[in-house]
């Protein structure tokens, strides 16, 4: 066995070595910041719980406020670049706008 073939093995074993020690690394900062959120919560757990279940009830208008809101942006968009191809493709200096798509399920 020669000095050489000793070279890779020492590669390989030092960068299973660097990944060993930040999965354990890893490990370790996930635990201790679990702890101290629990130690240094503001609230108790009955007040955390109340706010929880609040939060989950007000999800589906949020996400409703959300999903109309993309669908306007997103006809908006889809306006601004069709004008955009329609005067890049005439050579046209000034392209009509393209109607905003309606995208409702509606």
């Amino acid at each position: 066995m020669s000095f050489m073939d000793l070279l890779p093995k020492s590669n390989v074993e030092r960068k299973r070595n660097a990944r060993e020690q930040a999965a354990v690394g890893a490990a370790i900062g996930v635990t201790v910041g679990a702890v101290a959120g629990i130690l240094l919560a503001p609230k108790a757990g009955r007040e955390t719980r109340a706010e929880l279940v609040t939060n989950i009830q007000e999800l589906p208008e949020k996400v409703r406020e959300l999903s109309e809101k993309t669908k306007e942006l997103a006809g908006e968009a889809r306006g601004k670049i069709a004008a955009k191809i329609k005067k890049d493709l005439c050579g046209c200096p000034e392209a009509e706008p393209v109607e905003k798509e309606d995208f409702s399920t509606e």
